[in-house]
């Protein structure tokens, strides 16, 4: 199959990627394209946006967490109907896991998927420089192929015909158009990113986009580079998936507002072992759903710490299903909710679940963030010890203990080098900072609904295939 598709990078983080991104990705759903988003790198904030622009769900790939094989498997399955693949990168196109080589970068990912590259570019305050940059970036490493411009916070067209001419007489690139700054297209900026599309909400955002795209960048231009890319390469590399052989684990998954942090293909793996997922919302819901899991991700429960805490019968709820031996997951946010309380930005307190002795205390600075892997040393409902499993952090909380924290897990960062424990411990409750992606060893899905079969009493057998 041809698999249409480019990747949108940027010079530096700040360039404009996800407005960009998003801009094409709405253009192209106008024109009646099936476009299927992808995000490169740990995020869940940008492929939200994505999903909301185009009614699909959005995928991360990532050179650090899945590798090669397990990127081009997701890729393959999910663009298969598609009629282009947008691709949007991470931090700059060359910054990854380490300043000495690609791993983890969407220089990587781009040579990985054999996909042409889209580079951002910030033209607000340049003219010639423009063309310098441009070649910098498209000789520094020949195997990345830099095909094209998009210049981002162009003022006027009478600018952007000097940039575009400055390029276009120094280098082979495609220059394809530019964006305007416009307030009314800006997504608001919080402490761990943009606000979510579920706070965004349905206003005309994406319509506005989609307009912006469709009067300055040439998108006859952007479809022909995203067909000009080269053969895919190992299309049939499946992902190994457990595969149920009967009765479902109901897995009841918190979303809302304050726990919308997912990897769409956590998700999926889980309902491929055989789970039936069951959203429910800890802001809104008065009682749990009747399952047999709990899964909470992350998300920002400090920002709404109040209506959590005043969810009296929700928080009393999921300490009884964790103290009557019920099967727990939660991440990051998901933590903090499991703590007795959350102190946030103000200082204020916000009573919690109360299953761990510690308050979760948000900092003004401090941020924890980087690759991990969790290994697990003492047996949980991940897994039994010496599972690995890899994923991220990204919080400025930080746990206050109030008595003995039980750690299933040490962490080990991009480097290998040891960055303390993670994944607190109570019954069959496990709860981490670390963001994992079971991508990264699909095994602890069977792992995490078989102890869910054991705490209800469920025997079920599952086979690997």
């Amino acid at each position: 199959m041809p698999y249409p598709r480019v990747v949108i990078a940027g010079t530096n983080s700040g360039a404009g990627k996800t407005t960009v991104t998003l801009a094409l990705l709405a253009a192209l759903k106008a024109r009646g394209r099936l476009v299927q988003p992808f995000k490169a790198g740990p995020d869940f904030i940008d492929p939200g946006h994505h999903q909301a622009v185009t009614g699909r769900p959005s995928r991360n790939l990532d050179g650090w967490m899945l590798g090669e094989a397990v990127n081009r498997s997701l890729f393959a399955r999910t663009a298969a109907d598609a009629d282009l693949s947008i691709i949007e990168g991470m931090m700059g196109l060359f910054d990854g896991s380490s300043p000495v080589h690609e791993q983890g970068s969407t220089a990587e990912l781009a040579k990985q998927l054999n996909a042409p590259v889209l580079l951002v570019i910030d033209g607000s305050a340049m003219a010639r420089s423009a063309a310098a940059m441009a070649s910098g970036y498209a000789k520094f490493a020949p195997a990345v192929q830099v095909r094209g411009v998009l210049f981002n916070r162009v003022r006027s067209e009478g600018h952007y015909q000097l940039l575009r001419e400055a390029v276009e007489a120094e280098t082979d690139l495609t220059v394809v158009g530019y964006l305007q700054p416009d307030a009314s297209v800006t997504i608001q900026d919080r402490h761990l990113g943009l606000r979510t599309a579920i706070e965004q909400g349905q206003g005309d955002l994406y319509d506005r986009l989609a307009r912006s795209a469709a009067n300055t960048i040439d998108l006859d231009r952007v479809e022909a580079m995203a067909r000009s890319a080269g053969e895919f390469p190992g299309e049939d590399l499946p992902i190994t998936r457990p595969v149920a052989q009967r009765q479902p684990v109901r897995v009841g998954v918190a979303y809302d507002a304050a726990f919308c942090f997912y990897y769409q293909d956590n998700l999926e793996l889980l309902e491929a072992a055989g789970a039936e997922l069951v959203m429910f919302s800890p802001l809104r819901d008065a009682e749990l759903p009747d399952v047999e899991l709990l899964y909470f991700g992350g998300g920002y429960p400090e920002l709404y710490g109040e209506t959590l805490a005043s969810n009296v019968s929700m928080r009393t709820a999921v300490g009884t299903f964790a103290r009557s031996g019920g099967a727990l997951y939660a991440e990051c946010g998901g933590l903090m909710y499991l703590t007795e309380a959350i102190r946030d930005g103000e200082g204020r307190r916000h009573e919690m679940v109360g299953l761990f002795p510690a308050e979760a205390v948000m900092r003004k600075a401090g941020m924890t963030l980087g690759y991990r892997t969790a290994a697990v040393t003492q047996p949980c409902i991940l897994g039994r010890s010496g599972t690995q499993v890899r994923g991220h952090e990204f919080h400025y909380s930080m746990l206050e203990p109030r008595g003995e924290l039980r750690h299933a897990c040490t962490l080990s960062d991009a480097a290998g080098q040891p960055v303390g424990q993670d994944g607190l411990m109570m019954g069959n409750t496990l709860a981490l900072y670390s963001h994992l992606h079971f991508g990264s060893h699909p095994d602890v899905v069977s792992d995490l609904l078989g102890s869910a079969r054991r705490a209800r009493g469920i025997q079920v057998s599952v086979t690997k295939g």
